[in-house]
């Protein structure tokens, strides 16, 4: 690969106040870590040295102020601003929200413009980041806005990929939510993302149920007879391989979900609380579904440490190779598909 081919990564800061920008420089920290991308974080060179200082880091920070100037084997900082910033680690801050919403500007614009190939975003505080400009529930809704395609959240590690049919809206109202054109849609988006993301040829996703042992027959809540089951039977019509309800607690327990390539759980908790159990520390969020990249590391701020050198970079690293290789199986996908349809159009 040509230095010019490298995959550009950018990479938006997060809450300045959290652990972000601390994983970020650890990542890099490792210079071969170059040779498989060339990094663009949205930021300043200010908040950078900031950093260094900190954790002692003798990264070089290359300072750019247009996008056209990204140097590969560099570690690029895009100076969305140039003024100081106040930094108080550990600390949620209205300025330390205003400006992690500044670097996700930045940074999505330059996504969809095509500066670059994918987003990595470290960690923001969803209740100080908010604003006119920002009034959404997490990344993922902002960048739904923001990018074409309909997002799923998936949490993945290894081959654990754990996608949610409602994400971050109260637990009251999910049961309102749970209708079979969502569910379908959802179903849709694993199994597209499977396929294109994953290089899976035959997608075997898993449905977990609404309600306790997947509502017991009807005992415990009618959602999952009159929703979930007839849904799960239009997509197996549709020539997708989809299996449930299942009862989540031992869909987990018993570890079925290993027979899957992709499971589906009803709302938040219900997929998170056991993928973060499985694999903390090492998970990833992947926003499928959309016609751009991006992922994230699977904790937040962690306030608690900020500052203190303490954090650890394994989930940013993955959550940045992973990037790069979806990028990877997605352009050969459609690569392949583009053939096909040539192909096609010659007989």
């Amino acid at each position: 690969m040509k230095e010019s081919d490298k995959i550009i990564v950018g990479i938006s800061i997060g809450d300045a106040n959290g652990i972000g920008i601390e994983v970020i420089l650890k990542t890099f920290e490792d210079a071969r870590v170059l040779e498989f991308c060339t990094p663009v974080v949205f930021g300043s060179t200010k908040v950078m040295s900031y950093y260094k200082k900190i954790l002692n880091s003798n990264i070089a920070v290359y300072g750019i102020d247009n996008l056209n100037d990204v140097l590969p084997n560099k570690f690029n900082v895009f100076n969305v601003w140039k003024e100081n910033v106040d930094i108080e680690p550990g600390k949620a801050t209205e300025i330390s929200g205003r400006y992690a919403f500044k670097s996700l500007e930045s940074a999505t614009s330059a996504l969809k413009n095509g500066a670059i190939d994918v987003l990595i975003t470290a960690p923001i505080n969803k209740e100080n980041i908010q604003s006119k400009e920002f009034n959404f529930n997490g990344h993922t809704e902002f960048l739904e806005s923001k990018l074409q395609g309909k997002s799923l959240m998936i949490l993945m590690a290894d081959s654990l990929r754990v996608g949610l049919i409602t994400g971050h809206v109260p637990l009251k109202d999910v049961a309102d939510l749970i209708t079979q054109e969502r569910i379908m849609e959802k179903v849709e988006i694993m199994h597209k993302t499977l396929k294109s993301d994953f290089s899976i040829r035959k997608p075997k996703i898993a449905v977990l149920g609404l309600n306790p042992h997947a509502g017991d027959n009807g005992l415990i809540g009618k959602e999952d007879e009159e929703i979930v089951k007839p849904t799960i039977d239009k997509c197996r019509e549709n020539n997708m391989l989809v299996l449930g309800p299942y009862a989540a607690d031992g869909f987990f327990g018993s570890e079925t979900y290993k027979q899957f390539d992709g499971v589906l759980a009803m709302y938040h908790d219900q997929g998170l609380a056991p993928f973060k159990t499985l694999s903390f520390g090492k998970g990833v969020n992947f926003t499928a579904g959309l016609t751009k990249i991006r992922t994230s590391p699977d904790h937040g701020t962690a306030y608690d440490i900020a500052g203190q050198n303490k954090s650890n970079h394994q989930s940013f690293t993955e959550a940045m190779f992973t990037a790069i290789k979806i990028f990877k199986n997605r352009s050969e996908f459609n690569e392949l598909n583009e053939k096909k349809l040539v192909a096609k159009g010659s007989k």
